[in-house]
This record gives C-alpha cells, sequence and structure tokens, in this order.
C-alpha cells in the first residue's frame, strides 16, 4: 500500500537542557524532515509542561515555513477553547497568504471549556474560507482521541486525526464513525502514532524505557524534562511507576525498522488511514532524528522535486 509519513513534534525538553534548544532542535529536524520526503511536519501545543518547549504553534509554524521549500506545515495543534475563532483563522489566513498550499490548521479541543466548541470550530471554519484572488485556505484538521470529534469533523466536513497515542483503544470506533460518511475517503484521515526506531533492538529498548520513565512519572504528577539514559539506568522504579508501564507501552510502537514499518503498515490497514503522523521522544535530539531517518529508508521515502 501507499501510506504517507508525516511528523508531528513536540520539542521535548531534555533534562539539563533548555527550552530555547528545544525549539532550535524543532527548527533543525523539519529541514532534515524535508530532506528524507516526509509528507507534513506539524508541531503541538502544550502549557505548563516541563518536557515540552512548544507553548504557540501558530509562531513555531511561522518559523518552519521559512526553515523548508516543499513540506507542508501546520499545528497539531492549536487549542482552540483558549482563543477567538476570529484571531485563529485571521492569523493562519496570514500564513496561507504567505505560503499557498503548504498550511495546515490542525484544531484541538483540550485548554479550556469545550461546551461551544463545535460553533467556535465552525467559526473557524467559515472565516478561512471567505476568498481573495491567489488565497489558497490553508487545509483544516481536526484533532481528537474520540468518536465525538470524529462525528464533528465528519459533519462540518474536515479532515481528521486520531491521537492513537493517547487512546489507543478508542482508535477503532472513532475511526470508523469518522469513516462513517460517503463524503470522506481514507486520504481525509490520518493516525499519529508513537515512535521509536533503532538499528537493534536492544537500542529501541533503551530509548522506550527513558519515554516509558518519563510517562509513568508523569501520570503520577512528576512534571518533569525528559530523562536522559544514565539516570534511566540508575533508577529505582517504584510500584506505581512500574504498574503505568503496561500502559504506556501500549500507546508506543518500538523496535527496529523493519519491525516498525510492519507494525505501521498494519495499523494504517485496520484503520482504513493512508497517512500515519509518527510521533517520536528521547533524551537526545540526534537519536530522535535518527529514528526518522531509519524510518524514511525502510519505507524508501524521497523528498519532493
Amino acid at each position: 500500500m501507499t501510506l504517507r509519513l508525516s511528523i508531528l513534534d513536540q520539542s521535548p525538553i531534555p533534562a539539563g537542557g533548555a527550552p530555547a534548544e528545544a525549539l532550535i532542535d524543532t527548527l533543525q529536524l523539519a529541514r532534515s524532515a524535508e530532506d528524507l520526503g516526509y509528507h507534513r511536519f506539524w508541531v503541538a501545543e502544550h502549557h505548563g509542561a516541563a518536557g515540552f518547549a512548544g507553548t504557540a504553534p501558530e509562531i513555531m509554524v511561522a518559523s518552519l515555513l521559512e526553515h523548508t521549500r516543499r513540506l507542508r506545515i501546520g499545528s497539531g495543534g492549536v487549542l482552540l477553547p483558549r482563543y477567538e475563532p476570529r484571531k485563529v483563522a485571521e492569523v493562519f489566513r496570514v500564513l496561507g497568504a504567505l505560503h499557498p498550499g503548504r498550511v495546515d490548521l490542525g484544531i484541538g479541543r483540550a485548554g479550556g471549556v469545550s461546551r461551544d466548541f463545535p460553533r467556535r470550530f465552525a467559526e473557524v471554519i467559515d472565516l478561512l474560507g471567505k476568498p481573495y484572488p491567489g488565497y489558497i485556505p490553508p487545509t483544516v484538521w481536526l484533532l481528537g482521541a474520540g468518536s465525538g470529534s470524529a462525528r464533528l469533523a465528519d459533519a462540518l466536513g474536515t479532515r481528521y486525526a486520531f491521537a492513537h497515542f493517547l487512546s489507543p483503544q478508542l482508535s477503532t470506533a472513532a475511526l470508523d464513525a469518522f469513516h462513517g460518511s460517503t463524503l470522506h475517503a481514507p486520504v481525509q484521515s490520518a493516525l499519529a502514532v508513537r515512535v521509536v526506531v533503532a538499528n537493534t533492538e536492544a537500542k529501541a529498548r533503551e530509548l522506550t524505557a527513558g519515554f516509558l520513565l518519563w510517562r509513568s512519572r508523569k501520570d503520577l504528577g512528576h512534571n518533569e524534562p525528559f530523562p536522559s539514559p544514565a539516570t534511566v539506568r540508575s533508577h529505582s522504579w517504584t510500584a506505581e511507576e512500574d504498574a503505568r508501564v503496561g500502559h504506556s507501552s501500549r500507546q508506543l510502537v518500538a523496535g527496529t525498522p523493519h519491525q516498525v514499518k510492519a507494525a505501521l503498515i498494519g495499523l494504517a490497514r485496520a484503520h482504513r488511514v493512508d497517512e500515519i503522523i509518527v510521533n517520536t521522544l528521547t533524551h537526545d535530539p540526534l537519536d530522535r532524528l535518527r529514528s526518522y531517518e531509519l524510518l524514511a529508508e525502510a519505507f524508501q521515502l524521497a523528498p519532493k522535486a
């Protein structure tokens, strides 16, 4: 099958590192992603997170568009409950005007009271769609981790990206709800999967251990940057941390390039999507880049002409 691969980057902050360095790493990663042949590159929005530096995706999107030439760039996503719909639309209309045909607006419903979210989301879509000469509207995606968002995306005719790395147990039901309409082809949906790829299974397990420790401690209320391999090796796991590992492991696809490729193709077929948006979290940005390089080689990606 033909499977598009894209990247969601959250600008992870390693222990001992600084947020500014993490943001620069994201810019450098986007340039590499373009050279490797990935289809799109998204950045996330997080607030009060010691492990993530990206608090303003619209600013990162603008910078990423200037640092790349062909790669689609977007938000994964803007947390709409925090903002006025008109402001979100105006920001992305400007980005779309400056970089026609390259901008994605991914919108999430976390971050505030969302009871009027459908109205606010529809307002953004309406404002973005008002044409003027030479204007190509950003492509709108609704991001979600459940069937409610899937049904809303279906009703409003937008694309839909499911956060498998948050709620893998709900992915089938959500994408079935979205695909229930005859209006939507598989190309209009994507699955966002957390991935770690390494040359060997042993290296993949080492990198995965860092993520599992960070995730387990985060779930238990410890807001921290990503631990170093030395910290992971010397860490004495508590019973509570250990109990979280099984749950967190289900949110992750890890292994050698061959193993991960097979797993991603299986997920794409099972969910009837032809795009996987991969997300990799490691302490060392070079390990993150290497994971994306190995995956691109396994899928024989090629940069756009």
